[in-house]
């Protein structure tokens, strides 16, 4: 008896659900999209069962804990936990000292930085995104510019407020150059900001000064603000210098968005910056403001990290950072030489980070695209990498170069095997 009158409420209350409920998810929700998300979920990869997969897709550092951070990273944290003293709220721009630290670590080659130049964010996804949102307004019929092939965020941050996103092209045969003519091309008067990520993902190229000084001069020249994404700051390899757009005094003002996660090897805490640099005042009545108003939003980031921030940027020793760089290296070295033999495939040497890009000769291979190549890669050898299309390129794959030696050796040794089967001379 108490069944059925169980099911009959049940069966009531999901015919009330469907008469008399509907609610919509708003522009915002349905603007976000993640894209690499959204590419690699349709792809139905299947591991070949018989070999442990190797994922090559992935820009996490610290997936195959190889790459750890330092002791003196580690504990500092530590000694924040027992202090006690960074359990409560912080100010929403974050703690004085650590904005502080924050300035005198981003103060080099001719550039100078205040605490009141920096405000802390939940990463630097968070720093691009408050960033963004302060310069770029859909009611104005905004659009923002980003590099192709580019990360996908800035596209992701954009739309998600109703922004349209232009992109201009960087130059494969060029260390990934961008193409300054067609650049100012795509400027137009709604132009709000253009994104710069320098040392780059997914291309691994790290721009000489020069190159900069001539994207900065475009944009001084039609007045468009830059946000600089330097996440990967000083990872560059050998007969390769960083230079930070804040260095190069442009008269340009620059949002330079960074943070922990890449550099030290803490993704998963969450600790990025905006770093204010502006020599002649241009956000000084407007920007500024709307940069504090966005960061309340989410009351401040992680206040752990933040206290610990001053000793990790203070007492982590450089030698750190030179074996990060070594192994990246070394392991971008491995995958180039071992790579560039094989037929079919262009792998373009990076200059720095922890990523390669590879083209495809599709010609050569029975797949209509990179998508059916990589599905294909998988199902095989249980290598995966991400197709072009993941950052607007097709024809290319990005591979990582985090793994362990012995791991990317015999994803390498695996991508080799692949290709000599499927290769073929078109007639």
């Amino acid at each position: 008896m108490l069944d059925n009158q169980l099911k009959e409420k049940t069966s009531t209350i999901t015919e009330e659900k469907a008469e008399f409920w509907k609610i919509d998810s708003s522009s915002t929700a349905k603007n976000c999209k993640n894209y690499i998300r959204e590419i690699v979920d349709t792809l139905n990869l299947q591991p070949n069962p018989a070999k442990p997969v190797i994922a090559l897709s992935i820009g996490d550092p610290t997936v195959y804990g190889n790459l750890k951070p330092s002791k003196e990273t580690t504990q500092a944290i530590i000694d924040t936990v027992e202090r006690g003293t960074c359990n409560g709220y912080a100010p929403c721009v974050g703690y004085e000292d650590s904005r502080k630290a924050v300035a005198e670590y981003l103060s080099h080659d001719g550039s100078n930085f205040t605490s009141k130049d920096i405000i802390l964010c939940s990463g630097c996804s968070s720093s691009l995104e408050i960033c963004i949102t302060a310069l770029c307004d859909a009611k104005k019929n905004h659009n923002l510019l980003m590099p192709r092939p580019g990360f996908s965020i800035y596209r992701t941050l954009a739309e998600v407020i109703g922004v349209k996103v232009k992109y201009y092209d960087l130059i494969p045969e060029k260390n990934w150059e961008i193409d300054l003519e067609q650049l100012e091309s795509q400027i137009d008067q709604n132009t709000a900001v253009i994104v710069l990520n320098n040392p780059s993902n997914p291309c691994g190229s790290v721009y000489n000064e020069k190159h900069l000084k001539n994207v900065l001069d475009i944009a001084y020249t039609h007045r468009i603000p830059v946000i600089a994404d330097e996440i990967y700051e000083q990872i560059v390899f050998s007969g390769n210098k960083f230079a930070s757009t804040a260095s190069l005094n442009s008269r340009v003002p620059i949002l330079i968005c960074g943070g922990l996660a890449k550099r030290f090897l803490v993704p998963g805490w969450r600790l990025g910056w905006i770093a204010i640099h502006d020599e002649l005042g241009a956000f000084e009545t407007e920007i500024r403001k709307a940069l504090v108003s966005l960061s309340q939003r989410i009351i401040g980031s992680n206040t752990l990290i933040q206290g610990a921030l001053p000793a990790i940027l203070r007492n982590t020793p450089q030698s750190f950072h030179d074996d990060l760089i070594t192994t990246l290296e070394k392991n971008s070295n491995l995958a180039f030489s071992f790579l560039r033999t094989v037929k079919g495939l262009v792998p373009y040497m990076p200059q720095g980070t922890m990523y390669m890009m590879i083209e495809i000769i599709l010609e050569n291979f029975p797949f209509n695209d990179v998508s059916e190549f990589v599905i294909k890669l998988m199902e095989e050898e249980s290598v995966f990498c991400l197709p072009g299309s993941c950052f607007q390129t097709p024809g290319f794959m990005r591979i990582v170069l985090t793994v362990p030696e012995d791991l990317l050796t015999e994803a390498c040794s695996r991508i080799s095997e692949f290709c000599s089967r499927y290769y073929t001379v078109p007639n």
